[in-house]
């Protein structure tokens, strides 16, 4: 009895528990990104992602103004130089400093750091000081300073300018829409193809029809990798070389073998009956294709074309054998990110902002489509 339709199974916790565990571990990488971009690299250096709605405590070196400039001579012949931090505009109340990278909150406001020979150093919250010493000691650079204060959470789009409106090697909006003249054809050569192709199998008797079917499977297996470098050969045998048609080509053969059984199996699930009346009504076979197959398979064909928008979108290894070039004309936004992770390594805020950029676009598409997704990979599994 407790496999009757109808009745929940006994472990539909477990299963519901492990579905919301997997899509916070897809959604927090996400959001980690998204805040990050809009954060600036002192706030990403301090603390995480997580944090950035409140404030946090950032410990930063400062040193006071020209001693040679801005000091006064007292009375007894000692030497006074005072000025604040933070300028006229202020800045957050300090909570600790310190005079040695050894022990940045060895003081706190209001204290005076003695540094020896009657050298001495207060400072107060609002980042106001007094440096007084002797002659010696109160020139050259001025004194170096590590003030802790607690940082209201900011928020800035100097990042997505820089991004997509900056210039030199920060701008990624060249790369960005040498994407899409990547991805776009790379998504819709393969559906063509596959569509005929899934019709004249699903539909169509000729001999080695299951052959052929049986040969399409087993490329679904066949590692890309091991294509790469034959294919470039073969491309620049015939004149094709590094460049747009060279990828389409490239995406549009891998791509095939998935869309062509994906499509087969949707098309093969469809209602006999429709396309036997179609063609006692005298319709030839592209006339079925095109006014009742393709409008019947929509979900399938919006399936395939999320998993290969997402794949061409993401993809770095066939873009380097099969586009790049030295000009760095085509390059595309996998590369760009390879190549600011090289020179912007400590840029955490640019790197977060190239990397949702790159992300926004396969999400808006999956989350558009998505609803054809599972439709499109159920297809033929069931009768």
């Amino acid at each position: 009895m407790d496999n009757i339709a109808g009745r929940k199974p006994a472990l539909g916790w477990a299963v519901n528990l492990s579905v919301i565990f997997i899509v916070l571990l897809w959604i927090f990488p996400t959001v980690g990104l998204l805040v990050s971009s809009f954060r600036t690299a002192d706030q990403i250096a301090s603390s995480g992602w997580w944090k950035a709605f409140f404030p946090t405590e950032q410990t930063e070196q400062v040193r006071t103004s020209d001693p040679d400039d801005t000091r006064i001579e007292t009375d007894d012949g000692t030497f006074v130089v005072e000025g604040s931090f933070y300028g006229e505009e202020g800045g957050p109340p300090i909570s600790a400093w310190g005079v040695s990278s050894r022990d940045v909150s060895a003081y706190g406001p209001g204290d005076t750091a003695d540094m020896g020979e009657g050298e001495n150093l207060t400072l107060l919250e609002d980042g106001s000081y007094t440096w007084t010493g002797n002659d010696d000691q109160i020139s050259g650079r001025g004194q170096r300073v590590f003030v802790t204060a607690e940082v209201p959470p900011e928020f800035t789009l100097d990042n997505y300018d820089s991004m997509l409106f900056g210039r030199g090697n920060d701008n990624i909006s060249k790369a960005f829409f040498n994407t899409l003249t990547v991805t776009i054809p790379a998504t819709i050569i393969p559906i063509l193809f596959a569509a005929f192709a899934a019709y004249a199998l699903a539909w169509m008797d000729f001999p080695g029809r299951a052959l052929l079917i049986a040969f399409i499977v087993a490329l679904l297996v066949v590692p890309l990798q091991l294509a790469l470098i034959p294919l470039l050969k073969l491309h620049l045998s015939i004149g094709i070389g590094k460049g747009y048609l060279g990828v389409w080509l490239a995406h549009t053969g891998f791509g095939l073998p998935l869309a062509v059984y994906l499509l087969r199996n949707y098309m093969a699930g469809l209602p006999r009956d429709i396309i036997e009346n179609a063609r006692v009504d005298g319709a030839t076979d592209f006339q079925i294709f095109v006014r009742i197959i393709l409008p019947l398979s929509f979900p399938a064909l919006a399936s395939f074309a999320i998993f290969q928008f997402l794949w061409t979108w993401n993809d770095l290894l066939v873009a380097i054998v099969f586009l790049v070039d030295s000009s760095g004309d085509t390059t595309v936004m996998t590369r760009h990110i390879v190549e600011l992770l090289g020179t912007r390594g400590g840029n955490w805020e640019i790197l977060a902002t190239a990397a949702f950029v790159s992300m926004a676009v396969p999400l808006l598409v999956f989350f558009l489509m998505q609803r054809y997704l599972v439709r499109g990979l159920l297809a033929g599994s069931v009768k």
